[in-house]
């Protein structure tokens, strides 16, 4: 690219394709981080939608701004936190407010027993009190206590999560626990769920004794460093907040943000890459792939067409959120929300609809204080999961009202929303399948092949805000060491 008349020629830019939390993690990686770089790279960030910030949005109902997409993020992980402060945002995190929740079980809501890790029973004894797995799965339970079964599959790099609990803990456990909880997460099936991915302890569990007794000591020995820090973290005026501190700052650096700008291809032009984006083409010297996997396996297909196949072979899950208001008393149990397993009868079912439609209710103002107002009640119910359709398939005012009944059976209660709030999420959440990881780490081995260029994203080794946000940290770090970190200034 040319410079001004005289002067020397421009070095083309460091380009993110992307404006979810990674490409902009990674936009703000690219211009130093928490310390300012007046010599980093010049830097464009190209977003195919009309706003950044992807899932992380945030809109107003019945007066309070509510997220739309994920409503905190974990406490013990540092990066969107550390990401915060460093932003200027970091006097509007607010922690959690409750602990605990609710699962619907033969019928009524039952509380989560105590010593659960993602699902999966550590004690017997406050498992079988719940009375969530009735008699017969509480004593399929207590064998692992008293003469657990031995692994005889031996050491594999991978296993599907819920076989692997089953055959240690029983098919109800799975189905009433582990699944609504770990599946909800991915909004998925921990049938075929890569455990390497997911739960990584399970395949580190020895393959004689019991399952709750590893776990036990493998979670006393996990102990977090402050056991009293917050599990969860909010923003008030939600997690746009965070977008916006981002796109103000990038902006203050001199990152060039454009949205409505999809790229449609990637190539080569000698030593430079080349996407074809609407009006022309964009010279950069290195990429950073922040985009869904379907999208990075067709502009990588020209240059790597492994890479690609295994992009492609990564699914999606769609998820639908209702957010609702309520001003009548709903009679709301403890804790944060409630969970319905798959495959829960509806009492308003049809042949062609046997199963309650909802997947999971969140108390937002329970959860998070700072959104609680006198005399109102906001519960965020979400739908659907991979595999089930039926919420994408449904019109808005539809949705609402099996939403709504769905909530009433859950509930108990008649009460009315006086306001709701419809937002989709069509193929936001990435399927860790079986052999995840193995599929990872071929797209990175064959990516770092390739010059000056990085993926990143829910996609390969994460699908929470702290780990898109390291994802995309490190896919700026990977392009700046191709580059020698030394690309020059703007």
């Amino acid at each position: 690219m040319s410079g001004a008349a005289g002067g020397p020629p421009r070095a083309a830019p460091i380009v993110v394709i992307g404006g979810g939390i990674a490409g902009l993690a990674a936009a703000w990686e690219l211009t130093g981080g928490e310390r300012p770089d007046p010599g980093a790279p010049r830097v464009v960030l190209l977003e195919a939608g009309p706003r950044l910030g992807g899932p992380l949005d945030s809109a107003p109902i019945d007066g309070t701004v509510v997220d739309l997409g994920p409503d905190g993020f974990l406490g013990r992980r540092p990066e969107a936190a550390a990401l915060c402060h460093e932003v200027g945002v970091g006097e509007l995190l607010r922690p959690i407010g409750a602990s605990g929740a609710s699962l619907y079980s033969r019928g009524r809501l039952r509380a989560l027993p105590t010593g659960l890790v993602l699902g999966v029973p550590t004690r017997w004894w406050p498992v079988a009190r719940s009375g969530i797995l009735g008699p017969l799965g509480s004593a399929r339970l207590l064998r692992d206590a008293l003469l657990p079964l031995p692994d005889r599959r031996g050491p594999l790099g991978d296993r599907a999560l819920g076989p692997l609990v089953a055959r240690r803990q029983g098919r109800a456990v799975v189905e009433a626990l582990v699944d609504p909880l770990v599946g909800g997460i991915h909004a998925g099936s921990v049938a075929d769920m890569s455990a390497a991915a997911v739960m990584p302890q399970l395949l580190a569990v020895p393959r004689r004794g019991g399952l709750m007794r590893a776990l036990r000591r493998n979670t006393a020995a996990a102990a977090p460093a402050e056991p009293d820090a917050p599990a969860f973290w909010a923003l008030v005026g939600g997690m746009r907040s965070l977008v916006g501190a981002l796109e103000a700052r990038l902006v203050e650096r001199g990152v060039e943000l454009r949205t409505g700008t999809p790229a449609s291809a990637l190539g080569r032009d000698g030593e430079e890459w080349a996407l074809e984006i609407p009006g022309g083409r964009l010279a950069a010297q290195a990429v950073v792939l922040a985009v869904p996997a379907g999208a990075a396996g067709a502009l990588l297909e020209p240059h790597d067409a492994n890479a690609a196949v295994l992009e492609r072979s990564i699914e999606y899950g769609s998820v639908s959120v209702v957010t609702m208001a309520f001003r009548d008393e709903l009679g709301l149990p403890g804790g944060t929300g409630f969970l319905v397993p798959r495959h829960t009868r509806s009492p308003l079912a049809t042949d062609r609809d046997p199963d309650l439609l909802i997947t999971a209710g969140t108390f937002l103002d329970r959860k998070w204080p700072h959104l609680a107002e006198p005399g109102r009640t906001l519960v965020r119910v979400s739908a659907g999961r991979f595999g089930d359709r039926r919420a994408e398939e449904m019109g808005d005012d539809e949705l609402v009202e099996r939403v709504a009944g769905g909530l009433a059976v859950v509930l108990g209660t008649a009460a009315r929303p006086t306001e709701r709030m419809v937002t989709r999420w069509p193929n936001a959440f990435p399927q860790y399948k079986v052999g995840h990881l193995l599929r990872v780490n071929g797209i990175e081995a064959a990516v770092k092949r390739l010059p000056a260029l990085a993926v990143a994203g829910a996609a390969y080794r994460g699908v929470g805000v702290p780990a898109c946000i390291a994802s995309g940290r490190a896919a700026a770090r990977s392009v700046l060491e191709a580059l020698g970190a030394g690309a020059g200034p703007p």
